[in-house]
């Protein structure tokens, strides 16, 4: 576009060149003083020879020395390379760097800011930050002393999951601080770490206290209203947010360009009451862009919005036009100046993706719009019947808010796939319904925190204006929610593996949940409990493009098997349940049974077709068993796939099942074994495993309780007898791959790899 090479818009250059100079730090190691001593000398040549190549060649290179220093640099990684892997007890000081997030067992999550840190008999001197969990009430700018564990921050052990040492990572923090006991903890003093921060924090708790008033009866619209005005997403229940992502409308909760311009336009008006001249007026409106931005706790997208308005309003200081796209790079390249590892978070992206689009494709998408509908030019207006004009006035209106909605989606569609596994085709017409409802509540809001300290009560009208615009928004992002078709989950874009079925044995400690795929059919083993189907199995079948499940066997009532269960079916509706048929005295079993109907129920020897490529063969439980424990009576299955490879799932199946099925006549005989831990401990005989004779055993491995770990005389009988072994707490998710002359397993945290051999 001719747009980029304006010789009015030099940042876009400059904006690109430093993105390119931090990517390239990223992933080489460089000596920092031969790259600053050419820094030096390009900055000496660029004095005496202007050129737009050596500024920007320039920039990458600042840039690039720039994001080194700070990966290298690093205090927070250099405690972590102190510490170690292990976990060891300390005390520390510092100052509450963050706003404390209370969980559901009163525990505060925070990170901390370190002052000193005493892990070898003496107090020593450190800057790092933590992140701490402590049963205290810290508040944010306090300096505290605490005494506890501390430990790495743990990997992700599933695929599909929100990778937060990842996270972490890009902010310098590597280890945790885990404090049990509020008397593991002290304040010290208050009022330490940042002023503007602390302000920030103070006035955003007033104003979430007046949004709130006479709304205590509806938390769920005072989170939504609280989200959508102050960025304030941890109160807001993942049930209301789901919707808001499923339709593209998530952005209202995000703090950004829309917010931000609403406060823009209203004290561009104060100043105006005040007959405030424009530079004065501009003088009083960016630093309290920026002042919002901290009440919204510093968000990507908020400092964007009010970066990018500074430049525009800069513009006034000058008595020069500012062009949008350009103020979009300065942006960035302020933001990266401070921060160069937010190129590599997903807010930064799809913040300037999409404003970037709207500024580059929205103008072409509304005049191909607006084709239509536009009358001969060379008609008179006069001439142009009244009924016409305001249909051309209200489908401008119209192709206006569409053209800037398509090319919102159409920036973020590859960033929503990448990060979120989704395509929301439906966020065309859900924004243009929802946006303007959302503008009024966001000045609705702002009117209520202007009349808050003259009338509460007037505060409280606007309040409940409120109520009725959030609940109304609440209700059309439902319904487009549920519009056929109107999102879709896709798997991230990969190359293929070739593997003519897939298993993935998920990590969920004590429980479990196997995914079974092909060509043709995605079936479940077992959900895990509750907490696991919120915590990483509902990610994970999104994350493999899955809306709808084929299918869905439960083993048995073991709530760490089957807790999930409920919300999995009103979620993935599968088409097919299989669940099995032995009377148990599980709560959770019964319940489930109650909500459901036709089930079919597994019987020994009998087969099932997952797809046209794998079967099934239920060896255990035979009719009519009556056990005392639900791990005696859970289902043994076999899989064939392809007709050549077969495996063997145990369940929590123990040494009674296993002496039943070596006393009947089964062909045992299995590649691989996926077994749990049988509640006594014991499980995984030698005469069993050397009937089956796998090449490989998977085995879940919990910490707590004892009696769910693997015991190390047990992994070494497996190992004397020729058998791999992939213990899960070693491995996390294993992940098989079935091919037409072998089969080859992967550990997901190990990454470690196993190939079948003949045999």
């Amino acid at each position: 576009m001719k747009l980029l090479h304006l010789p009015r818009q030099p940042l876009v250059g400059l904006a690109g060149a430093a993105i390119g100079g931090i990517v390239l730090a990223d992933f080489i190691v460089a000596p920092i003083l031969p790259v600053c001593l050419t820094i030096a000398a390009a900055a000496v040549l660029c004095l005496f020879r202007p050129a737009v190549w050596l500024a920007q060649l320039l920039t990458a290179a600042a840039f690039f020395v720039l994001h080194l220093v700070q990966i290298t640099d690093a205090p927070g990684k250099a405690l972590h390379a102190q510490l170690g892997d292990r976990i060891r007890p300390v005390t520390v000081t510092g100052v509450v760097a963050s706003e404390a997030k209370i969980s559901p067992n009163d525990y505060s999550t925070f990170f901390l800011q370190l002052e000193t840190i005493d892990f070898a008999g003496r107090a020593e001197p450190n800057g790092a930050t933590v992140r701490v969990r402590w049963k205290g009430t810290p508040r944010l700018g306090d300096e505290i002393r605490l005494h506890g564990m501390i430990e790495p921050i743990p990997a992700t052990r599933n695929p599909g999951v929100f990778d937060l040492r990842s996270y972490l990572a890009r902010r310098d923090i590597f280890d945790g601080i885990f404090a049990r006991y509020p008397s593991d903890g002290a304040v010290l003093g208050v009022g330490a770490g940042n002023l503007v921060t602390r302000l920030a924090t103070r006035a955003r708790a007033w104003m979430e206290e007046t949004l709130s008033r006479d709304l205590d009866n509806s938390p769920d619209v005072t989170a939504m209203i609280n989200g959508m005005a102050l960025g304030i997403r941890h109160d807001t229940p993942n049930d209301i947010e789901e919707p808001f992502q499923q339709t593209g409308t998530l952005h209202l909760f995000a703090v950004a360009g829309l917010h931000v311009g609403i406060i823009a336009q209203l004290l561009w008006i104060v100043g105006s009451l005040l007959r405030l001249p424009r530079i004065a007026a501009a003088s009083f409106i960016i630093p309290a862009l920026f002042f919002y931005s901290a009440i919204t706790g510093f968000h990507v997208s908020s400092v964007r919005a009010a970066t990018m308005a500074a430049f525009l309003l800069g513009g006034i200081f000058f008595d020069r036009p500012v062009f949008a796209l350009n103020s979009l790079a300065g942006a960035a390249l302020c933001i990266l100046a401070f921060d160069s590892n937010q190129l590599f978070t997903s807010g930064f992206q799809l913040s300037f993706a999409v404003v970037g689009a709207i500024l580059i494709a929205r103008d072409a998408i509304f005049r191909t719009l607006l084709r239509p509908s536009e009358t001969d030019p060379f008609l008179p207006r006069s001439l142009v019947s009244r009924g016409r004009r305001m249909f051309e006035s209200g489908y401008r209106l119209i192709a206006g808010g569409v053209s800037v909605s398509g090319a919102a989606w159409a920036g973020s569609l590859l960033l929503i796939i990448w990060y979120f596994y989704l395509i929301t085709p439906i966020s065309l017409l859900a924004n243009l319904a929802v946006v303007p409802v959302a503008f009024c509540v966001l000045a609705i809001g702002l009117m209520s925190l202007l009349s808050a300290p003259f009338s509460h009560l007037i505060s409280v009208v606007f309040n409940n204006a409120n109520w009725s615009l959030a609940k109304l928004i609440l209700g059309l992002v439902q319904v487009f929610a549920e519009v056929p078709a109107g999102h879709l989950y896709v798997e991230r874009p990969h190359w293929p593996s070739g593997a003519q079925a897939e298993m993935t044995v998920l990590d969920a400690g004590a429980g479990a949940a196997v995914h079974v795929r092909d060509t043709s059919a995605d079936w479940l083993f077992d959900v895990g409990s509750a907490r696991d189907y919120e915590r990483f199995l509902r990610d994970y079948l999104h994350s493999r493009g899955i809306d709808r499940l084929d299918g869905l066997l439960l083993t048995h009532g073991d709530a760490l098997h089957i807790g999930g269960a409920g919300p999995l079916l009103d979620e993935f509706k599968p088409r097919r349940l299989i669940d099995n048929g032995a009377t148990d005295r599980s709560s959770v079993h019964r319940a489930l049974l109650v909500r459901l109907s036709g089930r079919e129920l597994a019987v020994r020897n009998n087969f099932f077709r997952f797809s046209p490529g794998i079967s099934a063969r239920v060896l255990y439980p035979p009719p009519h068993l009556n056990s005392k424990a639900a791990d005696d009576e859970a289902l043994v299955v076999q899989l064939l796939i392809e007709g050549k490879h077969r495996v063997l799932l145990l369940s929590d199946s123990g040494l009674p099942t296993e002496r039943w099925l070596l006393h009947h006549p089964n062909e045992l005989r299995s590649d691989i074994v996926i077994k749990g831990q049988h509640y006594t401990g014991e499980s995984g005989s030698p005469d069993f495993l050397d009937a089956v004779h796998p090449q490989l055993i998977i085995a879940t491995s919990a910490i707590f309780p004892a009696r769910e770990q693997i015991s190390n005389d047990w992994a070494q009988m497996v190992r004397a007898r020729g058998i791999h072994l992939f213990r899960q707490d070693e491995t996390g998710a294993v992940q098989l791959q079935f091919f037409r002359n072998g089969w080859r397993a992967t550990g997901f945290l190990n990454q470690e790899i196993l190939r079948s051999s003949s045999r």
